[in-house]
């Protein structure tokens, strides 16, 4: 599967409430993009985001987001419109499904 055939379950997608919601996921983005988590294997996320957000703001970093987990956009073509390179989309992109999986995983507990 590639990117583009990718569907995630993101709660505004399935509209199954024991899926993350996508406001869910960019709240945590921009949470440890605030505060990167220190000694944990997925600190570079959120110093990748950092970086992102510190460069493109908060509310391009949601809009990718957005873009990628409800509208079904490829991770480098969610930037179109946004002044944002498209490398930095594919890193916005693999940080958002990575916190998708992360909230969708605890929900299970």
């Amino acid at each position: 599967m590639t990117e583009t055939d990718a569907l995630y379950d993101v709660r505004e997608r399935t509209e199954n409430p024991a899926h993350a919601s996508v406001d869910d996921v960019i709240t945590l983005v921009l949470d440890r993009a605030r505060k990167p988590r220190e000694n944990h294997h997925n600190a570079h996320f959120d110093e990748a985001m950092a970086a992102v957000v510190d460069r493109y703001g908060a509310e391009a970093v949601r809009t990718v987001i957005h873009r990628v987990l409800v509208e079904h956009y490829p991770f480098r073509t969610a930037t179109v419109n946004l002044d944002i390179r498209n490398f930095d989309g594919v890193r916005i992109g693999t940080t958002a499904v990575w916190t998708l999986r992360e909230l969708n995983a605890q929900g299970e507990d």
